[in-house]
Formats: structure tokens, sequence, C-alpha cells
């Protein structure tokens, strides 16, 4: 620690003077970086010594030291001019302001007691009115409020405790009082009464930002503040010192204790439970005072903190208020008064307790529920940052050169006082909000350094007797007392190099004395975007002399987390500004569509930082280490720089010519990896393949594949490739990739004899290897638009084959999705041809259900269009014929179990019949789907409809459907009527096991009908003899005798009854 403080001192040493620009880091792990953060200081002029400052609502507020009175100034006017000045009812002790409701809150004692006051419309104050309204807690005034005009009120605000912290919400204006062992809580009210004077009125907190004097505008309604206790939380174990409220978060701190809550409300009316810890601890104190307990060092962190030995307990006070309320533990935190260096163990105290909300950039700074919540404590010698929201977490751990007074978080820097120096520490919650903001952070589209980040401290400001802090906006109060002999000068005028500050003293309206002890400084910060440029200047330095120096990247993370609070700032307050100008259309200034400008003038700034920034850990992880080097492809999509401006900022350097960052090699894979619409010209797409020659040779196919390589040099990579088919053995993907480049030259002979090297199995596994010599596009999934290459269309032609085998092996790799595919075949203009063809090789190859029943019906209605169309276009059939399909039916009834074998009476029933071999392969396609398994006969069956049963084939499909239905009977009849020559065939296929009985049921009385109608028909005798011989065979002499028609030919029946009853004679 003894050399930590020898750095700090020489950093301190040096003031704002030039020093070299050098980094150190402490045990700690603390960079110290020489980059000013102040841009300008001014003193205010104020008429006695001050003894406590806050400041809020764009004023600072001054209380003189054992007096009763309070002077507020402008902090947003050159000179910090006075505001007004008003004195209070006893000698202030604490002081607070809050933001909603422009109001003051202090703790004051008079003759020995201590009381709690709030003091409202104290601008008002201003227009040198001597009346003051004074009342307390829920009695509003009835006089001088109503029929006097606007006036300061004093509200006095009872307690049964003496207080000793208070804290004012930033979103709500609720307050928050700390007494010995209790916390209470007060709610804001805004009560709304008629002027009845209808004089001119504004309210208090719409004068913000306006100077007294100013004209006001008319306003029928008053709107006067007031506070109503709702809870009381009792900590019988814990005294607090200091206490912070933000949202529904209650932070209190005692010496060396810390313990933050959640105080949630609900609707719901449940009885509220006593704790029972409140009357077992009440004596607690009283129980170890013989004893001197050391605590032991403790950290519990959300579920975990219930198990602290703090308890809490609720007691509900708002009489109107129905709202139920539960506290959760979200941190608990315990130090040991151990000796730290420089501080003694009385001096080691907790202080400077703060919890502070950011809102993202989606989010108005109205809402009652920020995105994000720190809390920030500290020690003398260490303070420790947390984030509440989304799980307790402890971001930063500050260790400080020396001596911590006071300490103060903002949006981009911690400001901390030494008794000797301003100092500022950067932190990590724009990396929290960010993240929150922003859900494709840590992805490869955007990234941000981690909250874990090292902090980093930049150079001090010295002072003497600096005592307490505070800050609004830019401006960092100061408040010092030292007593010296020989007055300070403040008003340096001297201009240090590339910092522009100017030192200022505002003008006073009364005189001061010389070579007084004590001062109130406004120190000005310089904006983010001058800091942001000034830490790019310096980390400059480190590239000329270490390009890879962890110092360089740090500076450069910094500078962007710096940039990122800034933008998340901006675009709240151009919100805000919005919101402002839609409210105020009716009114005639031009305020806020000013404000919008600016503020969008300042993004467009910030926005151009923050990519610049982006480029420039771009190039930090490009050329670094190979753990860290896939940031490079967020970093560099966040710069907007194109793909050729990345490659000329990672040329390499001279010295080393053939190496390239991996970072650099991680980002140009995945360019060429990603399916884009940006084809790189030919002069950077002949230096990428350069630049793989040189660093990756294995990854050239997959660069040549891609489709912004589409302008490559075909002749150079081909000499390329072939040196590295020398060098590293013939592989199939390679000769595919040379013969795409052949086919770039129109060199078909040497295209096809590097086709033929390989057998189309080989080849198509080189097609699962690399997908993007078929096709191009299809990385977005299902709805993803793809396209064929020049490959797809030769094969089309040449090889059709070999592409629907490739498209099948790349759908069942998951490489391209069934849509995908089908588009790739009519941008091919084979639709209709090697489309179907895919379809049926996938029905062999698939087993996924759903993709199979989905194929089942394209094919269906694919062979029924054919069978429709095949009429209409039979004459251009014959001049042009079709390609015929790679799969007969007869192929596919023996490869694929999907389609079955036909059933022997279709034979029959076609067996006349001629057509078109297109349509007759069609029709035995479509009958074999039907006798197959798969093909549910429902989904085809409304498709199927729109062919006639006047063709036998039409017929036959018809029967094909009654018949899978189970429609037995109605086939039969179909059959008679129609082709009685097919009814045996039909019998014997179909009429077996359970439907044997329908030979005999329906099939025999049918024949018997139409044969007495028609004796002399020859196929009906036929077939009425064969079903004869059937149903002697499967019954008895008896039930055969019965089924024998009354008017029946006994000869003709007699044989088929002798044959019964000789089987049944030799079955018994």
């Amino acid at each position: 620690m003894k050399e930590w403080n020898e750095k700090w001192s020489r950093v301190a040493a040096n003031g704002g003077a030039s020093i070299p620009p050098v980094s150190n880091k402490g045990p700690d792990m603390v960079h110290v970086y020489n980059c000013h953060p102040f841009a300008s200081q001014q003193i205010v002029q104020v008429g006695q010594e001050p003894g406590l400052v806050c400041c809020g609502g764009g004023a600072l507020f001054v209380v003189a030291t054992g007096g009763c009175k309070v002077e507020s100034y402008s902090l947003e006017r050159e000179g910090c001019p006075l505001i007004c000045r008003f004195a209070t009812m006893g000698t202030v002790k604490s002081i607070r302001h809050s933001t909603m409701g422009d109001y003051l809150v202090t703790i004051e004692e008079k003759n020995s007691a201590t009381y709690l006051r709030a003091y409202t419309n104290w601008r008002y104050q201003a227009e040198e009115k001597s009346r003051v309204g004074v009342r307390l807690l829920g009695h509003l005034l009835r006089g001088a409020s109503v029929w006097g005009g606007v006036q300061m009120e004093i509200i006095e605000i009872p307690l049964s405790e003496r207080p000793v912290a208070v804290a004012c919400c930033p979103i709500t204006g609720d307050l928050l009082v700390g007494c010995e062992n209790t916390l209470v809580l007060f709610t804001l009210r805004t009560q709304n009464q008629q002027n009845l004077s209808q004089q001119n009125l504004q309210s208090s907190w719409a004068n913000t930002h306006q100077s007294s004097g100013q004209g006001q505008t008319s306003n029928q309604h008053l709107s006067i503040l007031d506070f109503e206790r709702c809870v009381i939380l009792h900590l019988p174990k814990m005294t607090p010192k200091q206490v912070a409220l933000c949202g529904g978060y209650v932070a209190v701190q005692a010496e060396l204790e810390v313990l933050i809550l959640k105080l949630e409300t609900t609707s719901e009316l449940k009885p509220l439970e006593e704790s029972s810890d409140t009357n077992k601890s009440a004596d607690y104190l009283d129980d170890q005072v013989d004893f001197l307990l050391i605590p032991r060092h403790q950290e519990l962190l959300g579920d975990r903190a219930k198990d602290c030995d703090v308890p809490v307990s609720i007691e509900k006070t708002g009489l109107e208020d129905r709202r139920q309320y539960s506290l959760s533990y979200l941190l608990f935190r315990r130090f040991s008064p151990e000796f730290f260096q420089g501080c003694s163990v009385e001096e080691t105290q907790l202080h400077s307790l703060q919890l502070y909300p950011m809102h993202t950039g989606n989010q108005s700074v109205s809402v009652d529920d920020p995105a994000c919540m720190f809390c920030f404590f500290s020690l003398p010698t260490a303070g420790y940052l947390y984030s509440l929201k989304g799980g307790v977490e402890l971001l930063s751990t500050y260790q400080y050169p020396e001596k911590v007074l006071e300490a103060v978080l903002t949006d981009h820097l911690l400001h901390v006082i030494t008794k000797s120096a301003l100092q500022c520490f950067t932190v990590r919650c724009a990396a929290v909000a960010a993240r929150i903001e922003d859900p494709y952070i840590d992805t490869t589209m955007r990234a941000c350094p981690p909250s874990s980040l090292d902090v980093c401290a930049l150079r001090m400001q010295l002072f003497i007797g600096l005592r307490s802090v505070c800050v609004y906006g830019r401006h960092v109060i100061l408040l010092s007392t030292a007593d010296t002999e020989t007055p300070e000068e403040p008003e340096r005028s001297t201009q240090r190099r590339g910092l522009g500050r100017k030192w200022t003293i505002s003008s006073a309206k009364e005189p001061s004395s010389v070579g007084h002890g004590w001062n109130v400084y406004v120190v000005d910060t310089v904006s983010p975007l001058t800091l942001y440029q000034e830490m790019d200047e310096y980390s400059q330095r480190y590239v000329e002399t270490n390009p890879q120096a962890q110092s360089h990247r740090h500076l450069l993370s910094e500078a962007h987390l710096l940039l990122r609070a800034s933008l998340i700032q901006t675009s709240k307050q151009q919100r805000d500004s919005r919101g402002e100008t839609v409210a105020s259309l009716q009114g005639d200034t031009d305020g806020p569509a000013d404000e919008i400008a600016s503020a969008e003038t300042d993004g467009g700034e910030l926005d151009g930082a923050f990519r610049q920034n982006c480029a420039l850990l771009g190039d930090s992880f490009s050329r670094g280490s190979q753990k860290d080097c896939h940031l490079a492809l967020p970093y560099y999509r966040m710069s907007g720089l194109s793909v050729t401006e990345i490659m000329s900022r990672n040329r390499p350097h001279p010295s080393s010519p053939h190496s390239f960052g991996p970072g650099f090699l991680f980002y140009l894979k995945h360019f060429l990896l990603e399916e884009t619409d940006h084809i790189l010209s030919q002069e950077a797409a002949d230096e990428v393949i350069h630049i793989f020659s040189q660093s990756e040779p294995s990854m050239l196919v997959s660069v040549c594949a891609s489709p912004a390589m589409s302008r490559v040099s075909a002749d150079r990579t081909l000499q390329i490739l072939q040196h590295l088919e020398d060098t590293a053995g013939v592989s199939v993907p390679m000769t595919i990739t040379m013969a795409t480049m052949m086919l770039r030259l129109d060199d078909l002979p040497q295209y096809t004899q590097l086709m033929e090297r390989h057998a189309e199995m080989m080849l198509v596994y080189g097609f699962i290897e690399e997908p993007r010599l078929l096709l191009h596009g299809g990385g977005g999934g299902q709805n993803a638009h793809v396209r064929p290459t020049a490959l797809s269309r030769q094969l089309a032609n040449s090889q059709p084959g070999l592409l629907v085998a490739a498209m099948v092996a790349l759908h069942e790799n998951n490489k391209v999705q069934l849509e995908q595919v089908d588009h790739i075949f009519k941008e091919l203009s084979c639709a209709n041809s090697l489309q179907v063809d895919f379809w049926e090789a996938m029905l062999m190859a698939s087993s996924q259900e759903a993709i199979i029943q989905e194929l089942l019906f394209r094919l269906s209605s694919v062979y029924i269009d054919r069978l429709t169309n095949s009429e209409t276009q039979s004459s251009l059939t014959l001049t042009t014929p079709r390609r015929r399909s790679l799969k007969s039916a007869d192929d596919l009834i023996n490869s694929c179990s999907h389609y079955g074998a036909l059933y022997p009476w279709l034979t029959v029933l076609s067996h006349a019949h001629t057509t078109s071999p297109q349509h007759q392969e069609a029709l035995h396609k479509l009958q074999s789907l039907l006798c197959g398994p798969s093909l549910s006969v429902g989904s085809v069956a409304p498709l199927l409809e729109r062919l006639s049963e006047e063709t036998v084939w039409g017929f036959s499909l018809h029967l094909l459907c009654t018949t899978r239905r189970g429609q037995y009977g109605q086939s039969i009849e179909k059959l008679l009527d129609r082709c009685p020559q097919a009814i045996i065939a039909f019998a014997n296929h179909q009429l077996q096991d359970k439907h044997m009985a329908l030979w005999w049921q329906k099939l025999l009385p049918e024949l018997c009908k139409r044969t007495r109608a028609s004796p002399d028909n020859s196929i009906l005798l036929a077939a009425l003899k064969e079903t004869l011989v059937v149903v002697a065979m499967e019954m008895s002499p008896a039930e055969f005798l019965e089924l024998i028609p009354d008017d029946g030919a006994a000869s003709y029946f007699l044989p088929h009854l002798l044959t019964c009853s000789q089987r049944h004679l030799l079955a018994n």
C-alpha cells in the first residue's frame, strides 16, 4: 500500500501540469490515468461561513455555521447568483433537497430539542415577501395560503423519537426519517385548493429553472404539499447513522453495518404479521452491557440477507392507506472494526450511503420502477458499489490512496474528497444498464465491457481543507474550511495544455472579508464527449509503444462505458424534452424545441464517437489473444465500418507480412459464413483469398463458397487451390470448388473431368460438408430466402439425379428446409419435374411422420394434376416429350415402403386401357400410394372429386378409395356394374379373413340377381361359378342349402352342394 500511496502522491504533485502518459496499476486493481475530468471552477460568494451545503433543482443551498439561515444560489446561471435567503426555526444540523416537490427538509435543534421540518415554496422568498406560514403535518392552512397568495410554508413533522438522518426519494418525493431504532416513511401528498382571489400563481416546482421576478401564468388551482406518515420500520438491533430511499428501496447505515431492504405494496387486504423478534430483542443492549462484542465481517446477498441478525418489523400508520406492505432483504454487510491503514479504529466508520437509480434509454424519469438501482457506501479507505436489480451483485471495490471523507456517485464518475484533493473514479453503472436495455449485448451482434472491469482513477484536483461534496449535473460543489494565515489565490488563470479550463470567481452581491479560511467551490466537469476525446488521445500513445498493452484496451473500455452512459442519458433527455414540447404546444416559448435540437446534436456527436470507439476496440481485440478475439466481431459490427475498411485496418505490419490477428480472422470468417447481400469487389475478394491462403488454408473451400466472394478471380483462385491440393491432398469439397471455378471460366471439359473424379455418393458427402456450393441463403431459418448457385443450375441440366440426392442429403442433415428446396427448384424452373423427383426421394429417406404426410399429400396432388392435364397436353407431349422421372412406379414400389404393390384387380381394370407413358406413370404411382399403408384416404378424397368416374382409370381410383374406407358392399356393386370381369380378382384379394362372409352375404346374392336378369352373360355366369366354389368350401351343407335361391336350377347348384357335403364329411 506504501507504493500505491507514493504513486498517487506523484500524480497529485503534478496537479494540472503535463506529465508523461503513465498507467499504474496498484495491488488493488485500480488503474490510474492522466486524464483530467474538470473544466473550470468558480467560488460562490457567501456572506457567512458555511456549515452545511446541499444542492438540487438547479440550486445550491448553503447553511451558515451555527446560524439559522439558508441561502440558495443558482447553479445554472453564470456566477451562481443569489436566488433567495430565508431563516429557519432552529439550528440546522442536516439538510436535504427533494427534486420531486422542490422542497427542503431539515433536522434542526432549538432549546436542546430536535425537530424535523420541511420547507415548501421556498423560491417565493426571492420576491422579498416576509410572509411565512407554519403548520403541522396534515393541517393545511385556511387563511393566508388561500386569500393571501403564495407563500413559503414550514411544515412541522412531529416524531416520537429524535431524528438522526433523513433522505428524500428522487422518484416519488417520499421522505424517510431515521431515528434511533426506527425508520419512519412519509409519502408526499399534493392538495389542490381553489384560489379564491384569482391571483396569478404557479406551482412551486414549475419555477425550478426560472429566476425571481419573472412573469407568472394564470392558474386557477394551487398545489399544496403535505406528507402522510404511512409506515414505521422497527430495527431494534441497529442504530441508523444514514438512510437512503429510492423507488421502494430502503437503505440504512450504522457505524459498520449496511442493510438494504425492498418495501413493496399490494392492494390485497392481509393482516400484518408482527415480528416476534421485536419484543425479544427490545432489551438487546441491556443484556450485553457487561460485554464488548467485536462483530465479525459478514456479507449476505439476495435471499441470504434475511439470515442476518437484524430483525425488521413493519408498523402501518396511514389511516386512509389501504395498501399492505411487505419487506424483502436484499443486502446486509457488516465490517469488523479492524485497523485500516491510515485510520484508527475510531475513525473506521461507514459514510456516503447512496441509492442511485438509472433509467435506460426506453424509460422515462417519471417511471416509479427504474431499470437499474445501485447502492454505494464507503469506508475511509475503500468504497463499495452494488447493483440491486436482477440479482444483488458487487460491481466494484474502490481502494482509495488516502483517507476519504465523502463520496458521491453519478452516471459517469464517482467523486470522492480527501482532506486535500478532489478525486474521480470511473463507475460500472452503464455496463449494467446497457445489458438491461439491449438483450443482444454479449452476443455476436453487440458487446459491452463487463461490469467487473477494473476501476480507473483519473487525475485529481488539489484543494485545501475539504469537508463535504455534493453534485448536481456536471457541477461538483465543494466546501472547504481551512484556517490559513496566507490567503490562497483560487483565481488562477494558468491555461493547462489541452484542458482549456477557466478559473473564475462569481460576482458577489455583498463584499466578503479577505483571508477567510473557508470557500464554497463549484467545479464543472468536462462533457463526456470531451473526456472521451482526451481518453482517445491518451490511448493513442499506447498504440505507438505497445498496441497490445492491457492498459490500452482498458482505457478504451473506460471510454466506451463513458459514452454508453452519455447515450443513455441523452436519449432520456430527448424523450423528456419531446414530452415537454407536447405539453407546451399552447405556449409561446421555443425553449423545449431548442432543447430537443441541442440534445439531437449532442446525440449525433456521441453516436459518432461511440462508433469510433467501437472501431478502436475492434482493432484491439482483432490483434489480441485467442481468449478474447471473438469480441472483435460485435465491436466491428457496432462501428458501422464496411468489411473493406476493416480489412484495411488489419493489414499486417511490414515486419510480419503474413501475420493476421486471430480476432480479425474470426470476424472475417463470420462475415463470410454469414448470409448477407454484401458482395465484395474483385480486389477485396482476392485479398480475402490471399489472407486465408496465408493464415488458414483449410478454410479456403468455405471462403470460396461464400456468396460475398462471387466476384473473386477464378484463375488466381484455381492456382491457389491447385497448390493446396498438391500439398494437402485431394478432397471432395476442394474438387467441387475447383469445378465451380472452371464453370465460371466456361471450361466445361475441365469441369466434367473434375466432377468425374469421385462417385456420386462421394460428391453428395462433399455437398453435405459445404452446402453453399449448391445454394446461398437459408441461414435465417425456414422463411429465409435461398437461391441456387451456378453449380446447381449446371447439375439440373447435366446431373439431375446428383442434384436431387444432394438436396435430400442436405435436408436430412438439417442444412436446408423443405420449403427452401421447393424454392430452389422453382428458381431452376424444375417445379414439375425435379421437384417431384425430390419429393419422391425424400419419401424414401425421411423418417419424420409430419414430413411423410406432407410429402404424400403433395405427391398425390401432383399425380392428380398430371392425370387431369394429360388429355389437354397430349398434343404437346407428342411434339416435345417431357423428361422422364428419375424413379418409375416399379422403382418406387420396390424401394419405398410408402408405395404399395398394385392390387391384382387393378391390373384387370386397366388391362385394356391405353394412355401416354406419362399418364400411365402418374396413374400407377397414385394407385400405388393408395395401395400403400401410409396415405390417408380422407386427405386425398377432396382432390379425387376432380376426377370423373367415366374413365376406367378414374373409376379405378374412386373404387380404391371406397375399398380403403371399408365400403366393400358398395365396391362390389360398382364393379359388377362397370367391370364384372374383375369381381373375382377383387373378391379373392379383398374379401378375406373377417370380410370372408361378404362372399355369401353380398357377392353371391348380387350375382344371382344379375344372372337372373341376364342369363346369357358369360362373365356373370363364370363369376357366379367361382363364387359358389368358394362358398362351398367355407360353409356347411345345411347353410349352403339355405343360400340356394328358390327359383334356381337344381342341376346347376347340385355339383357344388355335393362338393360341400364331401368336404364336410372329410372334415368330420
